[in-house]
């Protein structure tokens, strides 16, 4: 008779037991709330009892809670995260559309004004953009950078022919000449005649004829 009243005490406590850890699941899918795109291994996790999954390729999540009081949070790299709080009786499905939080500043696009030559204080230097260059006759089609300076004035070209730059009476050798600020010591090649420069290389030109810095 004993061992019978402990039989019924230890199926009637285990009943007892299963009845109060009651679980419940919640379910849904997570999706961008712009694209409606499904968000792919977001966070789903309870603050509570620290239990969490992660959304599959279909943005699928199912997270299965004790009854009671549970605190989601719903989040992703990216977007704002969300936190939704209720009381879990029984199995519950919640769609989240997650808004971007990332907000990135506006790109402001500006430009040099030029200033007219009567307003600067650099004297004697031409500034010749490419697209002049490239605009000017040139021999066998190819666009020569020192046979158009050649053509301005104050500088002359010499021998007939040449790539060499005499300013102002000066020599060829007197010149300093810079690409992007690395000095070029020889600015020609074959046997002189044409320039060592390509002009689909080059953006803009800049030629001092007197009153040129230290350098």
């Amino acid at each position: 008779m004993s061992n019978l009243i402990c039989l019924l005490i230890f199926f009637g406590g285990g009943s007892i037991f299963t009845q109060g850890v009651e679980k419940y699941t919640v379910s849904g899918i997570m999706t961008d709330s712009l694209t409606t795109e499904s968000l792919i291994s977001a966070t789903v996790y309870n603050k509570i009892n620290s239990a969490g999954v992660t959304t599959n390729q279909y943005g699928f999540y199912s997270l299965t809670l004790p009854a009671g009081e549970v605190e989601i949070v719903y989040s992703y790299v990216g977007y704002s995260t969300q936190t939704v709080g209720f009381r879990l009786q029984k199995d519950t499905v919640i769609n989240m559309n997650l808004a971007s939080g990332l907000h990135l500043q506006e790109i402001t696009v500006t430009a040099d004004k030029s200033s007219r030559i009567q307003e600067r204080t650099q004297m004697s230097m031409i500034s010749v953009p490419i697209a002049q260059i490239k605009a000017l006759p040139a021999i066998m089609g190819e666009t020569d950078v020192i046979k158009v300076l050649q053509m301005m004035p104050g500088i002359q070209s010499g021998n007939e022919g040449s790539s060499g730059l005499h300013v102002r009476g000066g020599s060829a050798d007197q010149n300093l000449v810079l690409l992007d600020g690395v000095p070029i010591y020889n600015i020609s090649h074959s046997i002189s005649n044409v320039s060592l420069f390509n002009g689909d290389a080059i953006n803009n030109i800049e030629t001092y004829k007197g009153g040129f810095p230290a350098r």
